[in-house]
């Protein structure tokens, strides 16, 4: 018997790639600092190598770990020169693919993380990205509203199918649930049919429950340890930055019961904490996959979730948009808008 390969049609070398300018317009920062640092600049366009994307970005997410490099804390440690652009989150259309026969080619829009400060950031008009670490955009999203889902989505995916495994009967707890993170990590929880409690304030109580929480509490009138015992597992998006909230979760825990911490900077005795009351614990840092944003995008379109922009700004507005986002009462997600100069 003998065995053909698979008839493929030859792709074209006429086929005229798009224009990429040598320098592009991008938002950087010389030195950490307050919002008033971010500033516009150009910078040579990066060129992607081996198995790298270069993406023109249309959108960009901005998320807390932003702010904090930019203020010289979250990733600014491994930052090794200046200017550097800012942002993880993006959305646009390919401009070069690896290869011609990528499954990703030239003009497909796509969405998906950099690995900043490895690469330079997603304010700008280009970025380079792995191709393992993006995914076709969910067609039923606008690029603003795609550039908001995937440093948010993969952290709440990492937390809540991965780390606490929800499923049905499990009671998880959610804090910040109206966040960035926390706004998917309760509408996952909820697709996977746990019983999910979230903390908020209360002109985000009616949304929380439309997301799927059972149970909202109001953080300023209510304290949670009062109306809550015997959950399984604790999703801490504060931390003990903040009325020590992390050490008073540990409290609601059933013995043996998990608490997630993803602001573990800012409680480095977490693990011995949790030990010394009978429970678990468990730190969490995102993961830019692609195949679990593939299975994200999958659900948005689907409408199983969705996802939430509060403000949009143009790259020029970087400056204030970190300063609404430093103000903490974002819905949802802050996103800038990056269209042609």
């Amino acid at each position: 018997m003998t065995i053909r390969p698979p008839s493929i049609s030859p792709v074209s070398p006429e086929v005229p790639l798009p224009p990429v300018p040598e320098t592009m317009r991008a938002i950087v920062m010389d030195a950490p600092g307050s919002a008033d640092v971010l500033h516009l600049a150009q910078l040579p366009t990066p060129s992607p190598v081996l198995s790298e994307v270069l993406v023109r970005v249309l959108a960009a997410g901005i998320n807390p770990i932003d702010a904090k490099t930019r203020a010289g804390k979250g990733a600014a440690g491994a930052i090794t020169e200046y200017p550097i652009a800012l942002g993880f989150d993006f959305s646009g259309v390919v401009v070069r693919s690896p290869y011609e026969t990528h499954p990703l080619p030239v003009g497909t829009e796509v969405f998906g993380m950099v690995p900043f400060p490895r690469t330079g950031g997603t304010y700008a008009d280009y970025t380079v990205v792995p191709a393992l670490s993006l995914a076709r955009k969910p067609a039923s999203l606008s690029h603003v509203e795609a550039a908001g889902v995937p440093l948010a989505a993969l952290t709440a995916w990492g937390l809540v199918v991965e780390t606490a495994r929800a499923h049905e009967g499990q009671r998880i707890l959610i804090h910040a649930g109206s966040g960035g993170v926390g706004h998917f990590a309760v509408q996952l929880a909820a697709y996977f049919g746990a019983d999910v409690i979230a903390t908020g304030s209360a002109r985000n109580a009616a949304w929380l429950h439309e997301l799927g929480a059972r149970t909202v509490i109001d953080y300023t009138t209510t304290r949670f340890e009062d109306v809550v015992r015997d959950v399984d597992v604790v999703i801490d998006l504060i931390g003990n930055v903040h009325d020590d909230t992390g050490t008073r979760s540990l409290g609601v825990l059933r013995p043996g019961g998990l608490i997630i911490v993803v602001p573990t900077g800012s409680w480095p005795g977490y693990a011995e904490d949790a030990a010394a009351a009978g429970v678990r614990a468990a730190g969490y840092k995102v993961v830019p996959d692609g195949g679990a944003l593939a299975t994200i995008g999958r659900l948005l379109d689907s409408r199983a979730i969705q996802v939430y922009v509060d403000r949009v700004f143009d790259l020029e507005q970087a400056a204030e948009a970190h300063t609404v986002l430093e103000q903490g009462h974002t819905r949802g997600k802050i996103v800038l808008r990056i269209p042609d100069a």
